[in-house]
């Protein structure tokens, strides 16, 4: 049978790491796919960088046009990154009826809707598994192995930098600044690491994971996100003593009211699971109403783990290169007529417990007023710690996790508490998920 011609956008990490794959294991690769996957052409920035994956079988060229017009390519495979040029490539490659494979987790999440509905009037495939958790492959999971389930949440570390840096604030006490610095000189994270940091990179995945889970457009400028810029030691400490962990996590409920999809800093107990996953892995808990928690683990990133992802997409696409459009699986999922148009609720809505820090002076009735504030507005304590000062010290800190309440009123008693003249700053507040089964 005839090979299946690929054309790569970039040669880059996870390019090369897709090319050894492909060379590595093609008698594999073809036994399953049914047919030889052989990539033609790669469009470069350098060169001279790319000489090392050159063969006799490789044309490579710095003009990216060059791959997605070429007649005889027929699934053109983006990692060249960003939205720009990549969105225009991708929907060129379309037009010109190429499937597409992708790990451009930011690309899908702001401009997936048009990019799926430019292919599904095309008839030809968008694959991206690799655009979400690396070698994981939750997106398969997701569109595929739990479709007999009404999808209820999904819960993830999914940016392997934060989850490192977290690890190290705990493992060695260590202040934010000077682990990123670490993971900066380890190449975990980039000179501008924002993104990660900030949770964006993990609000991509989310928007993306949350749109196939619930079967509703992609909405990326509707998430919140909050990183992990201003999580301190003493938080790390006291979560600890608490019995909990904290993530950065990723996390989208199906509500009564709406859809929750959210990234910040979140304790774990520290008996999950996923509060154990340390370093720069990446875990995703996915809770079905049939099948319970499942949980997914594995390297978020680098060369071959994301090559995986990549090379089983072009298997899957290869399988069904030949099939009627109507008989393939959904981009997301569900199929396009039928997706929900459940609102995305403001973070204002959402449904979670809380841990909150407060620094106070040591002054008999102080836990009274601020208890009374929480009771006011209906908020139950389920825990609390108070540190004995220092001494020469007049501040404290009062550490209380509360129960599950609605964020807007958590706003009002912060907003409160800090008025009160007994307390010194700002209250920190992160939230608590207990992410059990039920």
């Amino acid at each position: 049978m005839k090979p299946i011609n690929v054309g790569l956008l970039g040669l880059g990490t996870v390019g090369g790491g897709t090319l050894t794959v492909l060379r590595r294991n093609r008698e594999e690769i073809t036994r399953r796919a049914g047919r030889e996957i052989q990539v033609k052409i790669a469009a470069v920035r350098s060169l001279e960088k790319a000489k090392k994956h050159a063969g006799a079988d490789l044309t490579i060229t710095t003009d990216l046009y060059q791959v997605v017009d070429n007649p005889d390519i027929d699934i053109v495979v983006e990692l060249i990154g960003g939205t720009d040029p990549a969105k225009d490539l991708v929907l060129r490659a379309i037009a010109n009826g190429k499937h597409v494979v992708t790990a451009n987790k930011a690309l899908l999440a702001l401009h997936g809707n048009e990019i799926f509905a430019a292919a599904q009037a095309k008839g030809v495939m968008v694959a991206f598994e690799a655009a979400v958790a690396g070698g994981i492959p939750i997106i398969k999971a997701l569109r595929e192995g739990l479709t007999a389930n009404r999808i209820e949440w999904i819960a993830g570390i999914i940016n392997g930098t934060s989850n490192f840096i977290l690890s190290e604030m705990r493992d060695t006490g260590a202040a934010f600044d000077g682990v990123l610095k670490e993971a900066q000189a380890l190449g975990y994270a980039e000179a501008d690491p924002t993104f990660d940091i900030e949770g964006i990179d993990a609000a991509h995945k989310l928007t993306i994971m949350a749109a196939i889970g619930f079967g509703i457009p992609m909405q990326f400028s509707k998430a919140y996100t909050e990183g992990i810029g201003k999580l301190t030691r003493e938080d790390i400490r006291y979560a600890e003593q608490l019995g909990y962990r904290i993530k950065l996590l990723g996390i989208t409920k199906r509500t009564e009211k709406g859809i929750e999809l959210r990234v910040h800093p979140t304790l774990i107990p520290a008996r999950r699971l996923i509060a154990n996953v340390e370093g720069v892995m990446n875990a995703i808990l996915v809770k079905g109403d049939a099948v319970g928690a499942t949980m997914y683990y594995g390297a978020g990133a680098g060369a071959e783990p994301t090559a995986s992802a990549v090379v089983a997409d072009l298997v899957d696409v290869t399988r069904m290169h030949t099939a009627d459009p109507e008989h393939r699986v959904p981009h997301l999922a569900f199929q396009p007529d039928a997706l929900s148009d459940a609102p995305i609720l403001p973070i204002s809505e959402v449904r979670t417990a809380y841990y909150l820090r407060l620094r106070a002076y040591d002054k008999p009735g102080v836990l009274a007023d601020v208890t009374r504030i929480l009771a006011d507005l209906g908020i139950s304590i389920g825990a609390m710690i108070q540190k004995e000062p220092s001494e020469g010290e007049e501040q404290v800190d009062i550490i209380m996790l509360t129960h599950v309440t609605v964020e807007k009123y958590i706003d009002q008693a912060i907003s409160r508490i800090e008025a009160l003249p007994v307390i010194s700053g700002k209250v920190t507040r992160i939230r608590l998920e207990e992410l059990n089964r039920n």
